[in-house]
């Protein structure tokens, strides 16, 4: 999850420990944090003379699931630009997974925030690509709306989520009133192989401004498309400011369908 104001992820400010492991993998070779997630999470780069490398590193108890996110990626590498995976391990510190870095700046840079219609173009495009290689038929990975609801209800009745702690489009809701909402799902409007996380910051653009790849795919799996475009549009206003939703979903070819826009913004509000 990654908008800059509304959950704590992007570029550290404070300096940051580096764990053991990244460290021993780094030899003698530079580190540079380059992402903090709301959850404790890191991602390292390690300079390379070739290629760059990334080290994406998690606490034990964080709940990020690396190793799920590596069988990910290398399924889906045969049908989309993902990161090529190096190696994985843990520890009693963490776990951690290293990639090979593709030559290209995520879409929330500096060099992509000062150019948003650019950028936006980009991660519209990116999607849509991404969802029409992924082959439905041969994912073992699922993402349904049907788990996702489940778990929100129990976060609610466990008291692990509170409409104060909602995005301010839903903190008017009541408890009751989003239940009865959750109970109400819209019917897929097509069923794709989601990313999970189609925030900005995942989509990788090349110098040119097109996009070359994705990134962060631990919640990779089935689910109707709206569930990734109705956050990806989302994180627009996140990351660049008002006014860019339209150009996002011109830029994917499909017309904003607001009822299923609405439903799984709140229950991405809800995933914790």
């Amino acid at each position: 999850m990654c908008e800059d104001n509304y959950v704590l992820s992007g570029s550290p400010e404070n300096d940051i420990g580096i764990p053991d492991s990244v460290v021993h993998f780094a030899g003698k070779r530079s580190i540079e944090v380059v992402w903090l997630n709301e959850l404790g999470g890191l991602t390292f780069r390690i300079k390379g003379d070739v290629k760059d490398t990334f080290i994406k590193w998690a606490p034990l108890d964080s709940g990020l699931d690396l190793k799920s996110e590596r069988t990910k990626l290398e399924w889906a590498i045969a049908y989309t630009p993902v990161p090529k995976v190096l190696e994985s391990g843990e520890d009693e510190e963490g776990s951690w997974l290293v990639t090979e870095g593709i030559d290209a700046l995520n879409a929330v840079s500096e060099r992509w925030k000062e150019n948003p219609s650019i950028a936006i173009v980009a991660i519209g495009q990116g999607l849509r690509a991404m969802h029409d290689s992924l082959p439905v038929a041969d994912s073992p990975f699922s993402w349904s709306s049907e788990d996702r609801i489940v778990k929100a209800i129990e976060r609610i009745v466990r008291g692990e989520t509170h409409p104060s702690q909602w995005h301010e489009e839903f903190r008017h809701f009541t408890i009751e009133e989003v239940i009865e909402e959750l109970a109400s799902p819209p019917s897929p409007d097509q069923l794709v192989v989601c990313h999970g996380d189609a925030c900005a910051p995942n989509t990788l653009i090349d110098v040119s401004g097109h996009w070359v790849g994705h990134v962060d795919m631990e919640r990779l799996g089935i689910a109707d498309r709206w569930a990734d475009l109705a956050v990806g549009a989302w994180s627009t206003q996140w990351n660049y400011g008002p006014g860019w939703e339209s150009l996002f979903f011109d830029s994917y070819g499909i017309d904003p369908d607001m009822r299923r826009i609405r439903f799984y913004r709140l229950l991405w509000d809800l995933d914790g």
